[in-house]
């Protein structure tokens, strides 16, 4: 990508969100899949929130409504568990509370698209994908392989930026570059490292620390880059230490822990 107009990540900005997000300690109500809920509780943990799993019918909408965000994943859906999605983002929603969207494997079957379609017509505060999920969701692609993409973060940039406009969102594209847009300007965090490919949960892992980002920071392009921008530099330190995936996984949770403000 050599669009001038693409800033890199402010690491001030970063610090400065970092430190809010610490200071504040988000509750971050979690509506994931089965696959990806220990590292996603553990990876809310070490940044510095408190992460809650709470998908009781009779009790998510009320909760929805009194924790500082709410992710959205649907990676392994079913009836039960995509009618408890839509009551907590409406309630989030009504509330005044941010919620993500990580719309796993968009374009992968009718019924799922039909699902997260379903949701991105109930506002959420921003949008996490990676590059074919995005394509997809904007019109311009096919999918991916599963929940792998086949296309590179840097040819979703346009597409991002015109599901951001469609929808009146953020949209966050991860992959070896990351993107954050709402539809006019575009935020990029470089860096990272391709070890925490994997580890199975850590897209979807970031996609609920993105919304205690936001829970924190408010919504907007800055806190969404920032999110990424740490993210980026725990899965460097992490690789530097690991001897693979295994001791990557919690080298990463070591790093997320260890960062501080201070360190960008």
């Amino acid at each position: 990508m050599t669009d001038s107009s693409i800033l890199t990540a402010d690491p001030k900005n970063t610090a400065k969100k970092l430190e809010t997000f610490r200071s504040i300690r988000p509750l971050v109500h979690c509506i994931t899949n089965e696959v990806v809920q220990e590292i996603t509780a553990n990876v809310l943990l070490a940044a510095g929130a408190s992460p809650a799993m709470v998908v009781g019918e009779g009790e998510t909408e009320q909760f929805a409504s009194i924790a500082n965000a709410v992710s959205v994943n649907v990676g392994t859906p079913y009836e039960n568990r995509v009618a408890i999605m839509k009551k907590a983002a409406r309630a989030a929603s009504e509330a005044g509370r941010p919620w993500v969207l990580d719309p796993v494997a968009a374009g992968g079957m009718p019924w799922r698209d039909k699902i997260i379609f379903e949701l991105l017509e109930l506002g959420p505060a921003a949008v996490r994908g990676n590059a074919s999920e995005i394509r997809f969701l904007a019109g311009v692609g096919t999918g991916g392989k599963g929940v792998d993409s086949l296309d590179s973060s840097e040819q979703a940039v346009e597409a991002a930026k015109t599901l951001a406009k469609k929808y009146k969102t953020l949209v966050v594209v991860t992959g070896e570059t990351d993107y954050a847009t709402d539809g006019e300007r575009v935020l990029a965090a470089r860096g990272g490292n391709p070890m925490i490919t994997l580890v199975v949960g850590t897209g979807c892992s970031l996609s609920s620390l993105l919304a205690g980002f936001i829970g924190a920071n408010g919504a907007s392009v800055e806190t969404c880059i920032a999110c990424c921008d740490y993210v980026n530099r725990a899965g460097e330190l992490a690789a530097a230490r690991a001897k693979g995936p295994g001791s990557f996984h919690c080298e990463y949770l070591d790093a997320l822990w260890l960062l501080q403000p201070g360190d960008f």
